[in-house]
């Protein structure tokens, strides 16, 4: 397979209710769609990065211009790498996408970037995945069609309006609820939606690195409330204070931020840091080191669990094939479209009914299994590039 041309178009998505979290508030998805045309056939990427570096150093206009200027420049002048696999899955993986698989190696003279990185190894490799006729979670070794749902819910203006929120999202069926916290909102929603819930309704709180060592306290009084989780209390960096939190703490101390690659998983958890691994694609910088990090995982019996970044249906159908492999135990953040968008890329992700309520199907077709509604990409688009071999 060979590639011909990289595509980027910047599409804005309005959310169907405001998003906040401890780094901000959004109101429309700024979306960086990456679609590559090669010999073959087509495949999409989504970054998942945002519109601005308050989550991450990386932002959507930063991602669009490095790939411009340095990362499609680099994919195209790539080979095959010359190294050989280290683990079984490495090498199955070269051998059924090898362009997908030559994505890395190409690109890892230029530090960082791992979201737009991830965006175009995801487009490559939906190319080269719908050439051959396999489905992503064929090629991801996906042991189950159909997978549980959780929710994310951001800080809401008060706790009647959180509770209201909350307990939509049960009357659809979603089997866990993710409540984002910061300073001054923690303790007070936490239980008052465990309340809702009842003591067996799966629970957890995600800080964002929001906390400081000092708050190992406060935040060890969330163990009064059963969660499943709290997720990345402190900074990406900050490793002891996570580590002084899972000694202080009864709750499951969970790391996202933190968590980059094989190597920092492994460290984390080798320290104690945490006992439970969040795995996105995107911050890892690309769904082969997220399949490599499920591996190591597995291996150590840590559980992992899909993080979302709010992405469409294109990002979205990957997300729910990656959920789908066996050490993903706990329901990930892969919410129906409808909880986000009142208009999706892709047909809309509805959660499943009967003995599948709070499920997602896992898309069966080729690549991603979902068609891109071009027409849409094209008419929300603010800015669309074509990148040529030069």
């Amino acid at each position: 397979m060979r590639l011909e041309a990289i595509e980027l178009h910047r599409v804005a998505l309005p959310l169907v209710r405001p998003f906040e979290t401890s780094f901000g508030r959004e109101t429309e998805r700024d979306v960086l769609l990456v679609h590559v045309r090669t010999d073959a056939g087509d495949g999409w990427g989504e970054c998942v990065a945002g519109r601005d570096p308050f989550y991450s150093s990386e932002y959507v206009e930063g991602a669009a211009a490095v790939i411009e200027r340095y990362l499609a420049p680099a994919l195209f002048a790539a080979r095959q790498p010359a190294t050989r696999p280290t683990t079984a899955r490495a090498a199955r993986n070269r051998e059924i996408a090898p362009l997908a698989s030559s994505v890395a190696p190409a690109l890892a003279g230029i530090a960082g970037h791992r979201m737009a990185k991830a965006a175009l190894e995801a487009a490559v490799l939906d190319a080269e995945l719908r050439a051959s006729g396999t489905s992503m979670g064929t090629f991801f070794g996906a042991e189950r069609s159909w997978v549980d749902c959780g929710v994310s819910v951001g800080i809401a203006p008060s706790i009647d309006d959180l509770l209201d929120e909350v307990a939509g999202y049960v009357a659809e069926g979603y089997r866990r609820i993710k409540l984002k916290i910061k300073p001054g909102w923690d303790l007070l929603p936490v239980a008052a939606v465990r309340e809702l819930l009842g003591p067996r309704g799966l629970l957890q709180v995600d800080a964002n690195t929001a906390y400081s060592r000092a708050d190992v306290p406060l935040l060890a009084e969330l163990d009064a409330f059963g969660l499943l989780l709290v997720e990345q209390p402190f900074a990406e960096e900050d490793i002891a204070s996570h580590v002084a939190l899972a000694a202080a703490s009864t709750t499951p101390v969970c790391l996202d931020e933190s968590i980059l690659d094989v190597t920092t998983a492994l460290d984390a958890i080798d320290r104690g840091a945490t006992s439970v691994v969040n795995i996105k694609a995107g911050r890892m910088g690309g769904y082969l080191e997220a399949l490599a990090v499920h591996d190591a995982c597995r291996e150590r019996d840590v559980p992992v669990w899909c993080g979302g970044m709010l992405e469409s249906g294109i990002g979205r159908a990957a997300n729910v094939a990656l959920a789908a492999l066996p050490g993903f135990t706990l329901p990930g953040d892969t919410s129906g479209s409808r909880r986000y968008f009142a208009e999706d890329l892709t047909a809309p992700f509805e959660l499943g009914e009967g003995e599948h309520r709070g499920q997602l199907a896992v898309p069966a077709g080729a690549g991603t299994g979902v068609t891109v509604r071009s027409d849409l990409v094209e008419r929300l688009s603010s800015r669309s590039v074509t990148i040529l071999e030069r």
